[in-house]
Parts: structure tokens; sequence; C-alpha cells
């Protein structure tokens, strides 16, 4: 009994000890812990980046631009503006617009802008007459043209101006074209056209200075809203040139803009298909004179005289005066306060009051 019973006990410990021998079990690893996110309810947007705003300023219309166009002279072209020359190419991208009478009613456009790049075509180009020449020259602006008087010849070689001509020029005239579908559909005196590489192109061999000299400075102040702050509403403004050639602005508040039309319809740039618009919107009266049998002009640009400036849907009379042709203009308003023009484009009608009207609402 004894013996079975220490054979049973012997048997117990060797069962124990050869578990004990055994490979042990591999331990349960501790859980990962959990990736700790933003649980905040309104999380911040990301800042929207801030728009480009180039650093310098055109000096015709007070808007940002590149500071290496700050300094350049603007181009000023002569535009044919007959109902038989419609469309104009290129003249809803210019800075500054003048329409002023030409012989037998008629009017013409010079086109100022501050840099021709990117600008496809221009035209059509027509002749110059003197006061063209004195308005381009009171920017010191290259002029160019297709053309002119005897007298604007005279004057373009005793003023000593640079000028690019389509008619009577050397290499100079290489920068002009016929186009043939104006020439087709317009007649061959509204077909000469030129474009702003053209232009470039030409004026990159050196043979025309391309910036301002020391010294000159265009004064015009400019602000974000000319709105002028006391001006009667004007909100459609029409000059009658002449019995030929009504002008027609009418103000469009979502761009901030005078739209133009003529000749009973929409002003249309004929390379852009947008319709002619400016900011500023300016009448100045002058004194003019019959020359000769053929009903050539002379127009006063000197001196002084009375006007309109027309923005943001108001208009108030103001005072333009100018010392020399090498001058710009300066606008007054009634009060003797400078006028500062809204920041953008401008057009101004240069009339008679004798033979034009000014009328707005």
């Amino acid at each position: 009994m004894k013996k079975r019973a220490l054979a049973f006990l012997l048997a117990v410990w060797m069962t124990l000890a050869l578990a004990g021998c055994g490979k042990k079990p591999d331990p349960v690893p501790d859980p990962e812990p959990e990736e700790k996110t933003d649980v905040s309810p309104n999380p911040e947007p990301e800042p929207e980046p801030e728009p480009y705003v180039p650093a310098g300023v055109n000096p015709l219309t007070g808007l940002p631009m590149e500071p290496e166009y700050e300094d350049l002279r603007p181009a000023a072209i002569m535009l044919n503006n007959l109902k038989a020359a419609q469309p104009q190419l290129g003249i809803s991208q210019a800075d500054i617009i003048y329409e002023v009478p030409v012989e037998g009613g008629i009017t013409r456009m010079l086109c100022l802008y501050q840099t021709v790049e990117g600008i496809e075509t221009l035209g059509s180009v027509r002749s110059a007459r003197p006061y063209f020449v004195e308005l381009a020259l009171g920017h010191d602006a290259i002029y160019i043209h297709a053309g002119g008087s005897q007298e604007a010849y005279a004057n373009l070689r005793s003023w000593k101006v640079d000028h690019m001509d389509g008619v009577r020029g050397g290499e100079d005239a290489k920068i002009f074209w016929r186009d043939p579908e104006r020439r087709k559909n317009n007649g061959y005196e509204h077909s000469l056209i030129t474009s702003g590489e053209k232009i470039l192109d030409y004026l990159a061999k050196g043979k025309i200075p391309t910036k301002h000299g020391d010294g000159w400075n265009y004064l015009q102040a400019f602000k974000e809203d000319g709105t002028p702050a006391a001006g009667e509403a004007a909100e459609h403004v029409k000059v009658r040139f002449s019995s030929y050639k009504t002008g027609t602005f009418d103000y469009d508040a979502a761009s901030g803009k005078y739209l133009l039309g003529q000749y009973g319809k929409e002003h249309v740039d004929g390379s852009t298909g947008e319709q002619v618009g400016a900011v500023n919107v300016l009448v100045l009266k002058t004194s003019t004179a019959v020359l000769d049998d053929v009903g050539r002009l002379r127009v006063q640009t000197t001196g002084e005289g009375e006007g309109f400036f027309f923005c943001g849907g108001k208009g108030v009379p103001i005072h333009w005066s100018r010392s020399d042709r090498n001058s710009p203009f300066s606008y007054t308003l009634e009060d003797g306060s400078s006028l500062a023009l809204g920041q953008g484009n401008s057009y101004v009608c240069i009339i008679s009051p004798r033979t034009s009207t000014v009328e707005y609402e």
C-alpha cells in the first residue's frame, strides 16, 4: 500500500517537472496608442493667398502696373473714326482717348498706351493734324500716324517730334501693313494697321528714346473712387460734335465705366469684341477756326477753358489749363482745388461750344 502511494506521488512530481521544462507562451503585446486627432468642432480654414499686385503705377490711369513700364514714353496713335472705318482695332485697350473734330464735321482719335505690349492690332491709322501732335507732346509720347497735313509735317520737323509715319516714313513705315479684309470691306484708305509687336520691334532698334528724360513728371492725381461728391446725376451723357458725329456715354454700375456708343449703336472694338468704356469722361470746351477750303481746323489746345467731368454716374463743371504744347492738361474744380480722376482709363472730348453741345441726365 505504501509502495503504491509512493509510486503515485513520484509520477505526479515527474509530470510537473516535465511541464516546467516546456516553452513558455508568448506574452500578449500591449495595444498601440491611438493617434490623437484634432477634435475641434470648427477648425480654422487655410487663408487665401493675397492676389498679386504690381509694385508700379501707370501714370496715365493710376492703376498698378509692372515697375519697368512706369517711365516709358507712351505710344500716341492716330485712329480713323469715319463710319466706313468701323470697327476700330485696339481702341478699347487705350489708357487715354482724345476725340477731336477734323475737317467736315468728322472726328479722329488720338489713343495713348503706356505700353503696347500684348496689343495685337491697332487701326485703322490715319493722318496727323497739328493739334493732335500738340496733344501727344503734352504726354512726351511717341507719335504714330499715316501721313498728315502740310502744317502737321512742318510741325513734326520744327518741333523735332519722335514719330513713325506710314506714308512718308523710312524704315519705320515697315511697322504698318494693309489688312486684306479691311481693304475689301472698308476700302483702301481704311485698311492701314499696325500692332504692338511691330511697334516694339522698331523701338528695340534704338532710333527713338523710349523713356522719359530727367525731370519729366505727369502730375495728374487719381483716387480709387473718382465720383465727384457734389456732382449732379449724369448716368447718360451725350456729346454732339457735329451733325455727322454724336457720342453717347451710358454709365454701367457693374463695371464702373461709361460705355460708349456712336453712329446709333454700341462702339465696339473689332480686335477684342469689347464695347469701348471709360472710367473718366472729360469734355473740354475750346476755340476752333476753319483754315482752308478743305475745312481743316485750328483747334486751341493751350491756354485755358471750361468743361465737364463725369465719373461714377455724376458730373461737375471743371476748369482746364495748359501752359504750352509740351505740358499736360491741368484740371481744377470750381472751388479751385485740383481734380483727382478715378483710377482707370479716360476719354477726353475736345469741342467748340459754337458748333457742339453737351447734355447729361
